[in-house]
Order: C-alpha cells, then sequence, then structure tokens
C-alpha cells in the first residue's frame, strides 16, 4: 500500500452551502458514525501500545505526545486531564503542540513544517529511554512530527504514531503505527472533524486504561481524583458512604482530612482494623 491522502480526498457530500440545517446535521452524524468502527479496527495496535507505556512507567517512564494543530491540541487536552483524574504529577503525561502553548489557541504559521523542532521540544524535557513518545499527525505528514519521532528512535526510545492515512510517512518512524482511517471529512479536508474525533477517542483509551494498569481505579471509581471542587468531593465522599459503610457527614470529614479517596479509605481501615 501507498500513502493515500484520504483526509484530503473530496468530501461524500457537495452543495453544502445549499441545504437545511437539519440535512446538514443528519449528514455530518451519517459520517461521525463511522468513527468508531475505524477506531475498532485498531484497537490490537493500540493495546500493544498501552502495555509498552505501562511497562515503561513502570520503570520511572513518562508518556509524551507530540503534534500539531488539532492534533497537538488534542494531546496536550489529554495530558493536562491526568493530574486532576488520576492523582498524577503533572509531568508524567506530557503534551507537546507546535509553535508552543500560544498555539492552542491561535494558529502559528508554518509551526508544523519544522522538521528539528519537535526534537528540540522533546530535549527540553530531558527525555531518555524509559520515555514513550506518541506522534500525533491526521495527514501523517507533519514534518515537526515525523522529525521529532525519527529523532526518538534514533535514540533508542519507544515510539508510536497515530494518524489518518494508510502508509502515511510519519508511521515510518513509528514503533507502532496506529492508522486509524476515518475517510474523507464531511468538510472536504477538516481533519478536525473526524479525524480529531479518532485520534481523542484514541487518547482517551491510551490514558484510561494506562492508568488503570497503573492502580489508579479501583472497581470502576476514580480514587485518586484531585478534590478540586465541590462537585468532586461530593463524589467522593459518596464513594466512601458506598465502600466504608459510613454516612455522609462521616464520609465527608474523613475525605477532607486526607485529600483523597484512597487515601481516607486506607486511613479508616487501618483505624478501625478493617
Amino acid at each position: 500500500m501507498t500513502f493515500q491522502k484520504i483526509t484530503e480526498q473530496n468530501s461524500l457530500h457537495d452543495d453544502l452551502d445549499k441545504k437545511s440545517t437539519r440535512q446538514l446535521l443528519i449528514e455530518m452524524n451519517e459520517e461521525d458514525k463511522k468513527v468508531p468502527f475505524a477506531v475498532e479496527k485498531v484497537i490490537p495496535e493500540i493495546e500493544q501500545l498501552i502495555e509498552e507505556i505501562v511497562k515503561r512507567m513502570k520503570i520511572g517512564g513518562r508518556l509524551f505526545y507530540i503534534g500539531a494543530g488539532t492534533s497537538g491540541r488534542l494531546g496536550v487536552l489529554d495530558a493536562s486531564e491526568i493530574p486532576p483524574t488520576f492523582g498524577m504529577p503533572p509531568n508524567l503525561v506530557i503534551g507537546i503542540i507546535a509553535g508552543g502553548d500560544i498555539a492552542l489557541r491561535n494558529a502559528v504559521e508554518k509551526a508544523e513544517d519544522d522538521f528539528e523542532q519537535g526534537w528540540e521540544d522533546l530535549k527540553k524535557h530531558n527525555i531518555d529511554q524509559k520515555d514513550t513518545v506518541v506522534g500525533l499527525t491526521a495527514s501523517g505528514a507533519a514534518p515537526y512530527v515525523i522529525g521529532a519521532l525519527k529523532h526518538a528512535r534514533e535514540n533508542g526510545i519507544f515510539t508510536a504514531s497515530i494518524s489518518c492515512n494508510p502508509d502515511s510517512p510519519v508511521s515510518k518512524e513509528a514503533n507502532i503505527k496506529i492508522e486509524v482511517i476515518v475517510g474523507p471529512e464531511f468538510v472536504t479536508g477538516s481533519t478536525r472533524l473526524k479525524a480529531g474525533t479518532a485520534q481523542k477517542l484514541i487518547l482517551n483509551m491510551i490514558s484510561t486504561i494506562t492508568m488503570i494498569k497503573l492502580g489508579r481505579v479501583k472497581g470502576n471509581k476514580m480514587i485518586h481524583m484531585q478534590l478540586t471542587n465541590s462537585k468532586l468531593v461530593d463524589r467522593g465522599t459518596r464513594m466512601l458512604v458506598e465502600a466504608l459503610n459510613i454516612d455522609y457527614e462521616q464520609a465527608r470529614n474523613i475525605l477532607l482530612i486526607h485529600g483523597s479517596v484512597k487515601k481516607a479509605i486506607d486511613a479508616f481501615k487501618m483505624k478501625n482494623k478493617v
């Protein structure tokens, strides 16, 4: 198979500017429905990647997402959710976007075209062979991401790529390539749509299952979540009521003293020799 820019092919829907709002919604939804099925086809590759990440994190490794444009923003978003959701340090999963943090809100001209800058940005974090680098580029052709993965591999660092075109250039620099083929976009070339959705679903899988495997979830509960607002305090309190068979106020007091569901459960069981 040769590299095909399916993400740049003409939309299967035409005359969008002449259609009613309802018809546009129906047709766009038809396209979006294709995404989970495309993700399902690459579950074996996602599984391999998660196992490699977990293995490395257990010996002190970190996970880096590096991308450009929408793909880069999604990587930063996923990384930023790890500390509050799972109570992990902010330097365990790191998102890097071409053009720097300003590119999260405003496009930075030609940032994704710099082949060397991705590796330079990774080196700022003292990256080493215990770490994993996941390159994110919907087209699979962003030089910033390709260069980052190429240099990472040359330095003995495990790499993976997530793209939406078959046999893309970035795949050639990845130990594990995840090519999730979602087809042409509803608006031709707008990869923030299906391609972005597919990448977000895969990132959800990678980070969530990695955290489960590292013991940050008990049953189906986020027992290490940070108590950053009243909603989460209430959620944690209800977890303790269920886990310890105590009343709400007692559970809330214990939670606020110890700062997390896990610490509160451990302290309660030690005190009461449960």
